[in-house]
């Protein structure tokens, strides 16, 4: 090498050492190795821990010996402004040749068992020493900063997790949300015994919840992120049992509205069936040759499920009372809406005698309107009519058909014909 060459290589390897020793620092002041340093780890992380550690311990020897071999090639341009031909080789050796010797153990690159023959000592250069050492350093800082971003990310986030399922436990075991007496009891102690477990296991273990790019090749350190996976699942689990949780709540806090209107509807049915019952009677009593649907009992059925709705409301039962008070509202609107229909077809009759009625006097209001009051002919197909309509019992049949020919009657005599009396003039009229 020339003089120049050689100032340069100092130079160059004078900044290297620069930075080699403020990175060696920072990792040495890394928090996440002071954790490591200081944990009981398993699993993934004590296997690769073991590894960076080493390879921590033999970047500073490696880096002593970089220190040396700089220092003593330093020390040899220092002799003299203008070195020798000596001074140059021996310059030569150290910058570029196989000069720099170091304690033997090597670190292995990868995955490499830690095995192999021992050395006392090896001659490198220093450019292979600089490369292996970048090797080492790569692989030990993903190691800790992987670590470090786990325990930073998710041991928080299971804590308040954990505080959450101390809230919703008590708030579920207030309600009797309960292991054995409530689905959401059982699923709430899994959680709570899942959450230990993962709390426990990132701690000891945080390499196992980080989650590497898997397109960045092998070698150096490799992009990641920490696997909230299994975190997540929990969360929403838990968010689950709230929900059932809360629905149970409300259950308590409504349960005296909804089993008043559960009474109130149930009342009213019936009230709608005993009116039913009673409009059968009048039926059968007003109304001939028609057949009358017989109208069901009280619903006895519901009355003993309500019963145990009010049981279960004084024993604070909530998680029982939920799901009856569901069926209890459905059941109630079902039987009002069949005692209406029941009341309906059994006063069907009635409504259709009215509607007759109606009409007859619909039509004897229209014949007066237009002068036809006086008709012979209408008269007495309005006395039939009507004498069948208001007799008891009343026979629909032949009152329908007698007010059908009262209309008709009304309409022919409303129709245009030149033998009625002109005095009448009902041309045209409808």
């Amino acid at each position: 090498m020339s003089r120049d060459e050689v100032d340069r290589a100092l130079a160059r390897l004078a900044s290297e050492y620069e930075a080699i020793e403020s990175s060696l620092l920072a990792l040495q002041d890394h928090a996440g190795r002071r954790l490591l340093e200081g944990a009981d780890l398993t699993g993934l992380t004590r296997d690769r821990w073991t590894f960076a550690e080493q390879a921590i311990s033999l970047l500073w020897v490696h880096f002593d010996a970089y220190t040396e071999a700089l220092a003593e090639a330093r020390a040899v341009r220092a002799r003299r402004n203008r070195p020798s031909v000596t001074d140059l080789a021996e310059l030569t050796e150290l910058l570029s040749g196989s000069g720099v010797t170091v304690a033997g153990g090597r670190v292995p690159d990868g995955a490499r068992a830690l095995t192999g023959p021992a050395r006392l000592t090896e001659q490198v250069s220093l450019q292979d020493l600089v490369d292996r050492m970048n090797g080492w350093y790569a692989q030990a800082l993903e190691v800790v900063t992987a670590a470090d971003a786990v325990w930073s990310a998710l041991p928080a986030r299971i804590d308040l997790l954990t505080a959450e399922v101390r809230r919703v436990r008590s708030l579920a075991g207030s309600v009797g949300v309960r292991p054995g007496e409530h689905p959401a009891g059982d699923d709430l102690e899994r959680i709570v015994d899942e959450v230990a477990a993962l709390r426990d296991r990132v701690v000891a273990d945080p390499l196992a919840f980080w989650s590497t790019d898997a397109s960045t090749t092998s070698g150096g350190s490799r992009p990641g992120r920490p696997d909230t996976a299994g975190y997540d699942r929990l969360a929403r689990e838990l968010e689950e049992v709230r929900r059932e949780v809360e629905a149970v709540l409300r259950v308590r806090d409504e349960a005296d509205e909804r089993l008043y209107r559960v009474h109130d509807v149930l009342a009213r049915a019936d009230a709608t069936l005993a009116e039913a019952r009673g409009a059968r009677g009048e039926v059968l009593a007003k109304i001939a040759a028609v057949e009358v649907p017989a109208v069901s009992g009280p619903a006895t059925g519901l009355r003993e499920r309500v019963a145990l709705a009010v049981t279960y409301r004084r024993a604070a039962q909530w998680q029982r009372l939920s799901p009856l008070l569901d069926a209890l509202e459905q059941g109630v609107d079902e039987e009002l809406a069949r005692a209406r229909e029941s009341l309906t077809a059994v006063t069907e009759p009635l409504a259709v005698r009215a509607e007759l009625r109606g009409r007859l006097d619909a039509y004897k209001a229209k014949a007066a309107r237009l002068g036809l009051a006086e008709d012979p002919e209408l008269l007495e197909r309005h006395d039939i009519a009507r004498r069948l309509l208001w007799s008891a019992p009343c026979d629909l049949r032949a009152a329908g058909q007698a007010v059908r020919r009262y209309q008709e009657s009304v309409a022919e005599a409303l129709a245009p014909t030149p033998v009625r009396n002109a005095n009448q003039n009902h041309w045209g009229r409808t």
